[in-house]
């Protein structure tokens, strides 16, 4: 399996290099316009402050020549000064007029280059990575890392971007003191104020991208604290809560919880940080401790005048403040492409798959179409009609793995209903998974028309197919958009909603609806309702029904009635085969009379087809669905009578 660990490689300077990099390349899904204005605006508040020394310098030395003037002449002294007053108070009103443009404008930077970004994850989540690796605990981590980031929890890749542009300001400012330094006192005074403003900013940078390298090692603790976090803190768990008295265990879980994350972090962070904060305070007292003495030097020689003396105390102080934490940046700049990385890793992960993927022995898929093996080439997109077979079809989740299915052979009639059932464990789900290819098979093939599905773009593929799985999606949106996600490009035609959802029996629960098909399906929601389960089935159905009347020829249920009793279930699979009498349809059960009037039954047993027939073949062979099927009617007339007999006792009394 394509691993999700990061790349233990290249050195800490290239890595951190590496991340510089990346974050800068982010820059590109901003708008041009804004990005310009953005760099724009931080020159200017990052040179703001150095005319503002300049300009302070110049009104101190100029008040003693002023003063003496005023002095001998006896007028007032605000003509000399008032240039460079004026300057001062101009440049620092100015910088506190743009300091709150800054956020602004990051603030656009970062959405932008968040929505790029998001697009891209929910891409590979939803399309690009094989169902197979999103039920590895390894990805899951990732993925949560990748989503915790776009959730705005923690730092987003578009705030490392407009972190990264904010040091164009700190930076700015730190070449104009260096340059003012070095234009002073000389040349290496200049340089070796730069150099120690360097060094300790690398320094310190160096230790939180340590500390962020080991703590991007703790995804799996960080998403069980956001679990129980989450789950403490819902309305999903309010009434258990209260009933069972968890408030108190969930209190002691959470702390146990946070203390087993933070603890070892805390640890860490005193290891990297402490000492080379120590460290680096000596290299800043030795630098700036040395351009102060320089500087002192020459005003005690009074070979600096008090504009010169003025302003190179002020510029020395600049690059001294290296050392400090930058608020606008640092955070954002060291974990803000944590997101991202997760990201990246998920898409390799994606890309390693593809270029692991085998192809099938009846051609590959390319630009022009399907190439054959005798090199005839299909159009690409195009899906074969006629029957769908298994051909000795295995397939095991793992290497290694038990076999889930093996050797198994099936065919699938055109315009006939085939029910699949079997006990738990016996591959039901697998074989729906296999045959709307959320997976692929491990040996054998499955075909349609004669025709590899391997050779077929899984995307054309499923435009065929309508599907039910047994834990179907509710969304919190109206009862238009939960239909309409059998066929989005027909979400706003309405005609065709009412027509799926009379299909499906739903048109009662529709105009039961307070605001019919524009209401919510969630009460916590404004004007939202919630739906009973045999309501929200028929939504289901509904909207399956939408993609079968729209294009799809191939329409599946995967125990959408498992909750229910065995009258519900029984009533939904006959209106279910009632509706779609001659549609092709495939019904996964785990009650074998539900589905006896089904056109065909697959008994699956042990990953296999045991039997297979029609319900009165198989009744009058005898066999293991006669048995199963007896045992589960004298289970169902047991309950019955038991219910009987609670009901007439009750009215009795």
């Amino acid at each position: 399996m394509p691993s999700t660990r990061p790349a233990t490689g290249p050195g800490p300077i290239r890595r951190r290099a590496g991340r510089w990099v990346a974050t800068w390349r982010l820059l590109r899904h901003a708008a041009p316009l804004t990005l310009a204005a953005t760099v724009l605006l931080h020159l200017a508040v990052g040179l703001l402050p150095v005319g503002f020394i300049l300009a302070t310098s110049t009104l101190i030395s100029r008040i003693p020549g002023a003063l003496l003037q005023a002095h001998r002449a006896g007028g007032a002294p605000w003509a000399a000064v008032g240039t460079a007053l004026l300057l001062a108070v101009g440049a620092f009103v100015l910088q506190q007029v743009l300091a709150p443009f800054q956020s602004a404008l990051g603030e656009l930077v970062t959405r932008q280059v968040d929505g790029a970004c998001i697009a891209r994850l929910m891409g590979c989540a939803l399309t690009d990575l094989p169902v197979a690796e999103l039920e590895r605990q390894e990805v899951l981590d990732v993925l949560s890392d990748a989503r915790s980031g776009f959730e705005r929890t923690v730092p987003t890749p578009g705030d490392a971007a407009a972190g990264a542009l904010a040091l164009i300001a700190r930076y700015s400012q730190l070449v104009g003191a260096a340059a003012m330094v070095g234009f002073v006192l000389g040349p290496g005074p200049g340089l070796l104020v730069a150099l120690t403003a360097l060094v300790i900013r690398f320094g310190q940078r160096g230790s939180l991208s340590r500390f962020g390298a080991v703590r991007a090692t703790m995804a799996g603790q960080r998403r069980r604290l956001s679990y129980l976090r989450r789950t403490a803190s819902g309305p999903a768990l309010a009434k258990e809560a209260r009933v069972l008295g968890l408030v108190p265990w969930l209190r002691e879980r959470h702390g146990a919880e946070a203390r087993g994350y933070l603890r070892p972090l805390w640890a860490i962070r005193r290891r990297l940080l402490f000492w080379p904060f120590v460290a680096l305070a000596v290299v800043g007292l030795l630098g700036g401790g040395t351009a102060l003495t320089v500087l002192a030097t020459g005003g005690a020689h009074g070979s600096l005048t008090l504009l010169q003396l003025s302003a190179a105390l002020q510029a020395v102080l600049v690059p001294l403040r290296f050392g400090v934490y930058f608020p606008e940046s640092d955070m954002q700049t060291l974990y803000g492409l944590a997101a991202y990385d997760a990201l990246a890793r998920l898409e390799q992960v994606a890309a390693d798959h593809r270029a692991t993927e085998l192809p099938s022995p009846q051609g590959v898929v390319s630009a022009q179409g399907v190439v054959s093996a005798q090199g005839v080439v299909s159009p690409q997109g195009v899906v074969p009609d006629g029957a769908i077979r298994f051909e000795k079809v295995g397939f095991h989740y793992q290497d290694g793995s038990r076999a889930v299915l093996r050797d198994l052979d099936l065919e699938l009639a055109p315009g006939k209903s085939t029910a699949v059932v079997g006990l738990n464990g016996a591959g039901k789900t697998t074989l729906v998974k296999l045959l709307v290819r959320l997976h692929e098979p491990t040996a054998g093939r499955i075909t349609a028309g004669g025709t590899d599905l391997a050779t077929v773009p899984a995307a054309a593929w499923h435009r065929r197919i309508a599907v039910i799985f047994q834990d179907f999606t509710r969304y919190h949106l109206t009862a238009a958009e939960n239909i309409g996600m059998g066929r989005p490009d027909l979400m706003d035609d309405r005609a065709a909603l009412r027509a799926a959802a009379e299909s499906a029996g739903a048109l009662e629960v529709l105009d039961g609806l307070p605001h019919g098909l524009d209401t919510v399906l969630n009460s916590r929601y404004q004007d939202g309702t919630d739906l009973s389960g045999g309501q929200w089935q028929r939504i289901a159905l509904a909207r399956a029904m939408l993609a079968l009347r729209s294009g799809a020829s191939l329409l599946i249920l995967d125990e959408p009635t498992a909750q229910l009793d065995v009258r519900a279930e029984a009533a939904f699979f006959d209106r279910f085969l009632d509706l779609t009498r001659g549609v092709t349809s495939v019904i996964v059960a785990h009650r074998f009379s539900s589905v006896r009037r089904a056109d065909r039954i697959v008994v699956l047993a042990d990953g296999a087809v045991a039997e297979t027939g029609t319900h009165q073949e198989l009744m009058e062979r005898g066999g293991r669905y006669a048995d199963l099927f007896r045992l589960q009617a004298e289970r169902f007339a047991q309950e019955s009578e038991a219910e009987s007999l609670t009901s007439t006792d009750g009215a009795t009394r």
